[in-house]
């Protein structure tokens, strides 16, 4: 079973691993959705339980999130209150 996640590098990692860590998702039947290069190095995917083992001892690899939605909520109060 494969899942969505965000997967983080530690910011000293060069871009070449980051690459190569991509290419070795989609070798093993994994999808890579979004590359982050600005705020933090890495990218979201879905990746095979395999391939989430390896990345999770990977030791360029800072952390792994859940990937989902977000929703803010804010409520508003009427005017003068």
């Amino acid at each position: 079973m494969s899942g969505k996640y965000i997967v983080v590098f530690k910011s000293d990692t060069p871009q070449e691993v980051i690459n190569k860590a991509a290419n070795d998702v989609e070798a093993s039947g994994g999808t890579i959705g979004h590359r982050y290069d600005s705020v933090m190095k890495g990218f979201s995917a879905t990746l095979p339980d395999n391939v989430l083992t390896t990345f999770q001892s990977h030791d360029k690899v800072d952390y792994i999130e859940a990937d989902g939605e977000v929703s803010a909520y804010a409520k508003s109060k009427g005017i003068g209150k």
